[in-house]
């Protein structure tokens, strides 16, 4: 992330689309003084799907390389929501993270 930008606007329909385009790491997300916090864990939770994509296809063989990507996500989230539910999970490869597994506002 740009120096500053955790404290200046940023596109948010960007961020959600494709949430590497605009943070460098999940954590930059945490410390986005711009956003709500219901738009740090959407923007968290969209990411999580992406690197579980990418770890399924780096799983399968395709090159790639996820670099512990998902576990920061997951830990940012965790981080945000205090934990989530991991029975809530999604019955494919990449597990989503269920609306529902959210715990709710801390």
């Amino acid at each position: 992330m740009a120096e500053g930008q955790s404290l200046r606007a940023i596109d948010i329909e960007k961020a959600l689309l494709d949430p590497s385009s605009v943070f460098e790491t999940p954590e930059d997300v945490l410390t986005n003084g711009t956003l709500a916090w219901d738009q740090k864990i959407e923007i968290l939770r969209r990411w999580e799907y992406d690197a579980a994509e990418v770890s399924v296809a780096v799983e399968e063989g395709m090159p790639g390389d996820d670099a512990g990507l998902l576990r920061r996500i997951l830990l940012a989230l965790n981080e945000l929501i205090g934990g989530a539910d991991n029975e809530r999970s999604g019955p494919s490869k990449q597990h989503g993270l269920d609306r529902s597994a959210v715990k709710g506002r801390p």
